[in-house]
Parts: structure tokens; sequence; C-alpha cells
């Protein structure tokens, strides 16, 4: 392997088999306090792929900011070929917060490729689409689901893309969702620019979730060494491969009220099993959620009480529902079993 040259960032130059904090200047708030958006660069010795990963687009989901303080403590990254750029949180306004949204009530995700000249998410998607996206080869978005539910880790991947496919099913979550591209996301506009991105969704907004944290990690450092960012040592392939889910449906509450769940996130389900009852407060009425399809639930609701129409469980159509038990059960046990973690770390 040939070595490489510097890496230059926000006009911050990183030696190679050096790793530096870089501050982005962002905006400037009401106050005169200055607001920036650090990125975290890991320039290993030796050519290789450049990639990054991201969490905090959406301010709420702090899963992704826990799985890349570990990704940064792993001992792996000193033999790291090639340039990792980790921004733990894209939107330190929502972060701060504690929203979803930045203070204009934009939504990050639907304001790429944005502008040096547009609204507040506009420009903070501007910048790290150029600072960060298009000085990488592939990258990695990590996401929950929002405030009062939860999501089996999952890779969304679009379809027809056979090179995205591939790299989630190194990737080894329990579930790979076949997800078209939404207007206005990062990950549109990054595959618009030559840019492939897997999302990885996990948890629950607001939450730590370990099994979730473990997931992303394993899976990162999956992707690193087959793109021959790492070395093999330490880093197990997943244990059983994916389920491949071609389409999802998100299941509603008939009516409002207190509702009684039945069925957890990861579980397997037949068509027409029952998932949920809602009943009204005095127990005089009551009503089913029951699966239209055969299944795997990778979201659900954590509230007990709803309205009518709320979305309770998300409900991932499956070809085959022996597989998938065996294949998640498989997934679960080498996450547990798994000697990066033997450390304490937060449940």
């Amino acid at each position: 392997m040939m070595p490489q040259s510097a890496f230059e960032i926000g006009g911050t130059v990183i030696a190679a088999g050096d790793r530096r904090t870089v501050n982005l200047p962002v905006s400037v708030l009401s106050d005169h306090t200055p607001v920036t958006m650090s990125a975290h660069i890991v320039h290993g010795r030796r050519k290789g792929p450049t990639m990054f990963v991201s969490s905090g687009v959406h301010g709420d989901e702090v899963i992704g900011v826990e799985i890349v303080r570990r990704l940064l403590r792993m001992p792996n990254l000193k033999s790291l070929r090639g340039s990792l750029i980790v921004v733990p949180i894209v939107n330190a306004f929502g972060f701060i917060n504690h929203s979803r949204y930045l203070p204009d009530r934009r939504d990050l995700n639907r304001c790429f490729p944005g502008s040096t000249s547009g609204s507040l998410a506009a420009r903070l998607a501007h910048l790290f689409l150029s600072e960060v996206v298009m000085r990488c080869d592939l990258g990695i978005d990590l996401h929950s689901a929002a405030v009062h539910r939860t999501n089996l880790p999952q890779i969304r991947v679009s379809p027809g893309n056979p090179e995205t496919l591939e790299l989630a099913r190194v990737f080894g979550a329990p579930v790979i969702l076949t997800s078209p591209i939404r207007e206005g996301s990062l990950r549109g506009a990054a595959r618009d620019r030559g840019v492939e991105v897997l999302l990885y969704e996990a948890g629950e907004g607001l939450r730590f979730d370990e099994m979730a944290v473990r997931a992303g990690v394993a899976g990162i450092l999956r992707v690193m060494r087959h793109n021959g960012m790492l070395p093999a040592k330490g880093i197990a392939k997943a244990k059983a491969a994916s389920v491949l889910c071609a389409s999802s449906k998100w299941l509603r509450s008939p009516v409002g009220g207190l509702i009684r769940i039945y069925k957890r996130r990861g579980d397997v389900v037949e068509t027409g099993e029952t998932l949920a009852s809602i009943s009204d407060p005095f127990g005089e009425a009551e009503a089913t959620i029951a699966a239209p399809f055969g299944g795997i639930i990778i979201g659900r609701s954590v509230l007990p009480v709803v309205n009518e129409g709320d979305a309770v469980f998300h409900l991932a159509a499956l070809k085959s529902n022996d597989y998938a038990e065996a294949a998640i059960g498989d997934l679960a046990t080498q996450l547990e079993e798994d000697p990066l973690f033997d450390e304490d770390e937060i449940i």
C-alpha cells in the first residue's frame, strides 16, 4: 500500500497517521453564540477509501451519537487504510433542544442539497454535503425512530441498487428494507453526486438501546473491513444473513383509547394474528389490530394511549417466516456474545 498525503478540511491539515476534530462554522445564534458542526477525521497512513459516518441529522436521534462515540474508541482504527470522517451531531440546533427539527421548523433530511443563500436548514445541508459527503466514496447515516416509537435495527436501501444491497448484507443488521429515496434527503442528494449512503435505523428517539448500539458499531466495522479499510482480525462476519424485505406498511389504530400491545419489535407474525387491543377507559368497547399479512415487526409505538389513526406497528412483509425467526435469533445472540462489547456499557 502506498502512503497517502495529508487530508485537508475546513482549513485544517491532518497528516497521514493522525486524527483530529475540526469545527466547521455553521451559524451564529441571536445572542452571538457561534454554532459549529464538529467532524472527527481519522486519516490512515496508507491509501484507501474515504468514508463518512454521520448521526444527529435529526436532533432527537441520540442512538447514532452513542454508536459514533464507541466507534471512535475502537483500537482497530489504528490500522485504518484511507480516511474516516465522523460527524456525531449534524444538527446541533435540534440536539441541544431535544428536537427533531431546526429552529426554522424544517426537517434537515428534506432540505438537501441545500444552498448557501437559503434557509438555515438549507445552509446546513449545503455545508454537510460540500465539506463532508463530497469528499467520500461511501457514507453511513445513523438514525432512530421518532420520539415514542422504537425501531428494530435495520438498513434501508434504494431499490435496484446491487452495490448498496451488497454493503447492506455485509453490515449484518437483522433486516434490510427496500425503501424509495425521498425528495430532499441526504441519501438522494449524495447518490446524485456519486456517493452511496447506507441508512441505519434503530432504537427510539431520546433513548439509548444497547442492542441497537451494538448492531450499529458492528455493522460499520464490517463495512470498513469489506472495503479494505480495516484488517479482518477481531471483526466477525454476521452469524446469519439479514432478512430482506421489499415492502412495509404502518398499521394504524382503528379507534382511540388505551392500547395493550402483545407483540414486540422483531417478532414474526402470521396473517390475521392479533397484535394489540384498544379499549376505552371504561372497558365498554374494544377493538383489535391484526396483521394483514405475514411479516416482521420492524417498528412500533411505545405509548399506552392512542388516538384514532395513530401509527402503532410498522410491519415488513416476509417471504419466509421460519427463516426470519431463526436469523434474528442468531444475530441477537452474536451481539450479546461479541468480544467487542465485553466492557460494561450503558443499557
